[in-house]
């Protein structure tokens, strides 16, 4: 196990080509430490999410955002699957990400939606990164009971919950999570992803 002071190195991205490197420095750790984040934080990280881009700009994400010990966070926390409750339990703040279904403008179906909350989580994830922070999304939720406990009307749907907070130990996770937690991060190269058509590397 390495130490959690050489954590951040051993997560460092390495790009084949230069790229920013708050980008390679953002990770989704499952290890938070119980460290309260203050308002003023969150106001700068949700800010950033406000200037994300969206169809017709609509910035059709909304967030519900709990601070452990409030209501809010406890409805997000019973509303996780149990294997992210193993970890989530630790974070000082859970919040749900949701996307408005129709368009204000027209009332029309906004197939955009849930595409503009992820570039609008992006944005916090990279904000929180900035701030000495980490956040992680998960896809591992009961949505009706989200939708219960937080009362989401039907007009919108919640997309993916988060943990966000400073990093903790790992030892403080199960062997399986804390073999992840240490591991290097990878990446596809261009040439799996990236085409001119389906089958041709562009790059």
């Amino acid at each position: 196990m390495p130490e959690n002071s050489n954590l951040d190195q051993i997560k460092q991205g390495v790009a084949a080509v230069p790229v920013e490197p708050l980008l390679l420095k953002r990770w989704s750790p499952r290890a938070f430490a119980e460290t309260p984040v203050s308002i003023e934080h969150l106001k700068t990280i949700f800010t950033a999410a406000a200037w994300a881009a969206s169809s017709h700009n609509e910035q059709p994400w909304r967030f519900v955002v709990g601070r452990k010990g409030s209501a809010e966070w406890q409805g997000i926390f019973e509303a996780l699957m149990p294997l992210n409750q193993l970890w989530a339990k630790a974070a000082p703040v859970l919040f749900v990400a949701c996307a408005k279904k129709i368009f204000s403008h027209n009332g029309a179906p906004n197939g955009m939606a849930e595409h503009d909350v992820g570039a609008a989580c992006a944005n916090i994830a990279l904000q929180a990164t900035v701030l000495g922070m980490h956040a992680h999304g998960m896809a591992g939720v009961n949505r009706d009971a989200l939708r219960e406990k937080l009362r989401i009307p039907e007009e919108f749907t919640a997309v993916a919950c988060w943990a966000l907070g400073y990093r903790g130990d790992p030892d403080s996770l199960q062997d399986n999570l804390r073999r992840i937690e240490s591991a290097a991060r990878e990446r596809r190269s261009l040439e799996e992803f990236v085409f001119n058509t389906w089958d041709v590397a562009a790059l």
